[in-house]
């Protein structure tokens, strides 16, 4: 082996990111004779409210070889197709965010444009109509992806996972260790630094025993021990655009079969998460504490249970943004550690999981190139901000004008980034993906179209075909989308039998 490969990885912090990370890597590196150790305590706990996925997750459980039935069963999981949002655009709106895309894009062009036009006919179907998810979730209805069913939209069916972070980190810390990640007991009171250049040299546990290593990934949660405490790497605040900064969670009893999708409720400063698991529902009140104080929003939080409420409520503290450096010298800070985006699209874990691929893609030796580096970072905060766009646009998308807090969201000044594309698409429909980012086309037109954002036109080529032509597209795509019902089950029924055959 070179010398200056890579020989010790210390992870400061377990939870979900921490064993995320440290499964990964193991399987990512394949090799064993790169020491990979965890360092955490029992005494600190971890935040663990994040309990909603998206699609992305499957392939992160296919790379670790995870057999699904059993990942549903450890997990307490359940079957996610996207999210239901209510209150958003006005009060007593609903409208689903899915994760399957609409109808079929025709003449090279996307199949919302077809559905702009055809809206204008009065009696006309809503898009609903026209995804599968959007249909099979009003029904409490679940299927798998049948790919072999090429050219049906059952091929085309995406699918995410709601479970329990405390279990899943748990699974993961099992996959971690099955593949030699030795877990160190113990909580960190000191930081020691090489005096040439300031870099991570041991970590000094309360035992006193010292951790040295070659790479540091930092997944100690919101006070970044190593990115922050020692290295001081700074943080840009973006409060500003999501003024959200506290979050009250606490768990219930179930009130019936779980639904295959999480609830966003809107509140008068905030909103509310309704997640169902197999064996209970997960539930939390994210709000700012400029317009509500803790008591009420707990109180708001608690007059909407569907169940009785599971132990003490839990509350959070957070700033919203990013580190101006995810990766500072020999450091790597994953999950809370790296910055904070409120949990409205379920990204957390995501972002977990596209910074372990991002670093092994540009996996260092003990120069710690800072071309690779920089790299690493400008990526890292392109992701975040193409997140933080989407989730403004829930916000600055909305007619509420019934407290300050959503007068003050629907008048803020936003990124340039997402003015554009809001100016674009208010316009002429025109939607677009950059830079492979994380939400769709389809994502960008669930929330507009929900929040009763339609553009003035439509795209031009459109009008080369006929009403006629476009009534009966339009009708076989709506009559496929409701004959696929058809291979849908009951989500609770086929859950049990998947969690029962592991």
């Amino acid at each position: 082996m070179n010398d200056q490969n890579i020989k010790d990885i210390v992870i400061v912090g377990g939870g979900t990111a921490g064993w995320m990370a440290a499964s990964a890597i193991s399987i990512l590196l394949r090799n064993p004779s790169v020491k990979i150790r965890l360092i955490e305590s029992e005494q600190i706990g971890t935040v663990g409210v994040g309990e909603a996925t998206i699609p992305h997750i499957r392939y992160f459980n296919q790379l670790l070889g995870l057999n699904e039935n059993d990942f549903l069963k450890r997990t307490n999981a359940t079957f996610k197709v996207g999210i239901e949002f209510v209150n958003w655009g006005q009060i007593g709106d609903r409208y689903f965010h899915s994760f399957s895309p609409y109808g079929v894009n025709m003449e090279g062009v996307h199949f919302h444009h077809f559905w702009l036009r055809h809206a204008r006919k009065e009696g006309a179907p809503p898009a609903d109509d026209y995804n599968l998810h959007c249909l099979g979730s009003k029904l409490s209805k679940f299927a798998h992806p049948k790919p072999e069913m090429r050219g049906s939209p059952l091929s085309s069916i995406e699918y995410a996972f709601q479970f329990d972070a405390a279990l899943y980190a748990k699974y993961m810390r099992g996959v971690a260790e099955s593949r030699g990640v030795e877990r160190i007991e113990g909580k960190v009171v000191e930081v020691k630094q090489r005096p040439e250049d300031g870099f991570i040299d041991s970590v000094v546990l309360e035992s006193g025993q010292a951790v040295s290593g070659d790479l540091f990934i930092d997944c100690s949660g919101f006070r970044g021990l190593l990115i922050e405490q020692t290295l001081k790497t700074g943080y840009d605040d973006w409060s500003h655009y999501l003024p959200v900064n506290r979050a009250v969670a606490q768990g219930c009893e179930s009130d019936g079969p779980p639904i295959p999708y999480t609830r966003a409720t809107a509140h008068k400063a905030g909103w509310q998460w309704r997640i169902p698991l197999q064996n209970r529902i997960g539930n939390g009140h994210v709000y700012c504490s400029e317009y509500i104080s803790d008591d009420e929003a707990y109180a708001q939080l608690k007059s909407g249970l569907d169940g009785a409420p599971l132990k003490e409520p839990k509350f959070l503290r957070f700033t919203t943004g990013v580190r101006k450096k995810a990766w500072n010298k020999n450091v790597v800070s994953l999950g809370l550690a790296s910055g904070f985006l409120e949990p409205l699209e379920s990204t957390s874990i995501h972002l977990i999981q596209t910074a372990v691929a991002r670093l092994m893609t540009n996996f260092p030796d003990k120069n710690f190139n800072q071309y690779d580096i920089d790299f690493y970072n400008q990526k890292t905060l392109l992701e975040y901000e193409q997140v933080r766009d989407f989730l403004i646009l829930h916000y600055c998308a909305t007619q509420r004008t019934d407290s300050p807090f959503w007068n003050y969201v629907r008048t803020m000044e936003l990124p340039e980034s997402l003015r554009q594309r809001i100016d674009i698409y208010m316009e002429n429909g025109r939607l677009y993906r950059e830079n492979n980012e994380l939400f769709s086309e389809n994502s960008w037109f669930a929330v507009f179209e929900g929040q009763n954002l339609r553009p003035k036109r439509y795209h031009p080529v459109i009008d080369n075909m006929s009403d006629e032509m476009l009534d009966r597209r339009m009708s076989e795509i709506r009559r496929a989308m409701y004959k696929c019902l058809d291979a849908f089950e009951d989500h609770a029924t086929y859950l049990h039998r998947l969690v029962q055959s592991a």
